[in-house]
């Protein structure tokens, strides 16, 4: 029993991973996260911030993102403020990076003593 739980949670996880690879592939999105990495952002003043792209398309792109978990929302009268949620790149970072990351780091420590 406890291993259909373990490949369910894989199973969710891998979905997961699925929605942030898919929100990454597109430039657009990333340069929207760009922006949030900067600072806080307002839905218009994202749609401002791709002046070749109409109202509609940043707004399926920004659906992609929260999706996806990338980005959080939070409305403040009529205005819509969006920031970059890390959990998700972290995750992927964990899962994906960070074994490489370490050994990369290892061997500049050897080559530092050496």
């Amino acid at each position: 029993m406890l291993y259909f739980y373990h490949m369910s949670s894989f199973e969710d996880q891998s979905a997961d991973d699925d929605r942030v690879f898919k929100a990454l592939a597109s430039p657009v999105r990333r340069r929207v996260l760009d922006a949030l990495k900067e600072s806080t952002q307002t839905t218009g003043a994202l749609c401002t911030l791709f002046p070749e792209l109409d109202r509609t398309t940043v707004l399926q792109h920004l659906r992609v993102l929260e999706e996806a978990g990338l980005v959080t929302g939070r409305r403040s009268g009529r205005e819509r403020h969006l920031s970059l949620a890390p959990l998700p790149i972290k995750r992927i970072h964990d899962r994906w990076i960070s074994e490489y990351a370490r050994a990369a780091v290892q061997l500049l420590a050897e080559l530092d003593e050496a």
